[in-house]
């Protein structure tokens, strides 16, 4: 039997050890949650929504000990941690709303009454990344749950044990055995197995571009949907008409929440020309008050990337004779830290135009309106970004401007669970979360029902 051994990434300790779910384990997982899946969708939809309310209130009687698995396995600091299993929490709520509202539609048509009906799918495969582990596989579990489906979870090799626990929790608040399992393994082999098995019906991803392009083709094969939610690369446009006071301050979380393990992270800063010197200045001072520690102290704001391996491909884009305007402090000792770094470059530098996927942002001045939108657009992503601007007519012009799925105006939201998220370009494919959510995991049945006389 295969075994993955969980380290926390602040102490290189092993937490646990998780066996690797078998492709013929993957088979009779599959069998289960059909079996289980059409339990589920002969139930009238008040019950569903019921019992993902349930759900949702176990995720909040065991939020604390979620967080804690989430500081273990994955290393965020505790309050991020918590924000994380309080998602979960609102994600089935906000999903078990939507249950008695997912309705179709009356057409009208000749000789009779058109009508639709918004089905499930059937069996739903979520494979979910290391970087958020809770909330990112809510996203694809909820709304699918909601709609009908079976869910089968596949949490990243580093991650599995909040995926774990949210399934135990999912079956002790009533969801009908077998419709919500999670199968920890390696992506090669399990997730393989997932995307390729004729049973499930589609693929939900989170990842890296280049795994997300195989798994697109892989269902192709079997013209089967997927949702991918990819890789970024995402602008902080910051104009001179700006508070650059409170750019600058912001700033810092925009590439360091998560130790910029974030695909919404702001990794290129872009500052109008009058304004980036003193811009500079104030970000430096920010950086340095985020502070990076202990993952379980209630003051982190900033903890370890998530494995020695994953360190050294950030090390990568910054050699040790890189010109960095900003570098921050790491704790001593073990753990897989890596400072706060902010280096000035052009816009065709590796560091600039490469997810880098750690706690690296790079900064670059622009002249005028047309070349920040330039230099937004210069890369293959599109997830994401950021305009700081006084002028409202600006940042309407901008915002349409940048290709990118999701932009924020003087802050630096990206993800609520009542808005739709997701890419455009090399980012990603479909939308997930918002008041759609759930018909992402449905198909239209049309029934026509004549009225005209028999003879």
């Amino acid at each position: 039997m295969h075994e993955h051994r969980i380290v926390n990434p602040a102490t290189e300790e092993v937490v646990a050890t998780v066996a690797a779910t078998t492709p013929a384990e993957v088979d009779a997982a599959v069998a289960r949650a059909a079996a289980a899946q059409r339990r589920w969708a002969a139930l009238p939809p008040a019950d569903r929504a019921r019992l993902l309310r349930r759900f949702a209130a176990a995720v909040d009687d065991h939020r604390e000990e979620l967080a804690q698995l989430e500081v273990r396995e994955a290393g965020h600091p505790v309050t991020n941690a918590r924000w994380e299993a309080g998602n979960v929490r609102d994600l089935l709520d906000y999903a078990a709303g939507g249950v008695e509202r997912l309705t179709g539609r009356q057409i009208p048509v000749d000789g009779g009454i058109d009508l639709t009906f918004a089905e499930p799918l059937g069996v739903v495969a979520v494979i979910a990344p290391w970087n958020f582990p809770m909330p990112v596989a809510a996203w694809g579990t909820a709304p699918a749950l909601a709609a009908g489906n079976a869910v089968l979870l596949k949490p990243a090799e580093a991650t599995p044990l909040t995926a774990l626990r949210l399934a135990e929790l999912g079956l002790a608040a009533g969801l009908p055995e077998g419709l919500f399992q999670a199968l920890p393994g390696d992506g090669p082999v399990t997730g393989t197995a997932l995307v390729g098995h004729p049973g499930v019906a589609k693929v939900v991803f989170t990842g890296s571009t280049e795994t997300g392009a195989e798994i697109m083709a892989a269902c192709a094969r079997q013209v089967k949907p997927v949702t991918l939610e990819l890789g970024g690369k995402s602008p902080n446009v910051v104009f001179a008409d700006a508070d650059v006071e409170a750019a600058a301050a912001a700033a810092p979380a925009s590439f360091l929440d998560n130790t910029g393990q974030d695909c919404c992270a702001r990794s290129r800063i872009l500052v109008e020309h009058g304004v980036y010197d003193r811009f500079l200045e104030l970000l430096e001072a920010a950086v340095k008050t985020f502070r990076a520690g202990d993952p379980a102290a209630e003051e982190t704001r900033m903890g370890p990337l998530i494995s020695a391996a994953h360190r050294e491909r950030v090390r990568s884009y910054v050699p040790e004779d890189a010109p960095a305007a900003i570098r921050g402090e790491i704790p001593a000792g073990p753990g897989y830290w890596y400072p706060a770094t902010v280096l000035e470059a052009a816009p065709e530098d590796r560091a600039a135009v490469e997810e880098i996927f750690g706690p690296v942002a790079v900064i670059m001045p622009f002249e005028d309106e047309d070349d920040a939108v330039r230099l937004a657009n210069a890369t293959d992503y599109g997830l994401s970004g950021s305009v700081w601007t006084r002028d409202a007519g600006r940042a309407l012009r901008v915002s349409r401007s940048i290709a990118a799925g999701n932009l924020s105006v003087n802050s630096h939201s990206s993800v609520r669970y009542s808005t739709p998220f997701g890419g455009y370009r090399r980012s990603g494919l479909g939308r997930e979360l918002g008041p759609d959510a759930l018909t992402a995991f449905t198909q239209t049945k049309n029934v026509f029902l004549s009225t005209e006389e028999q003879q």
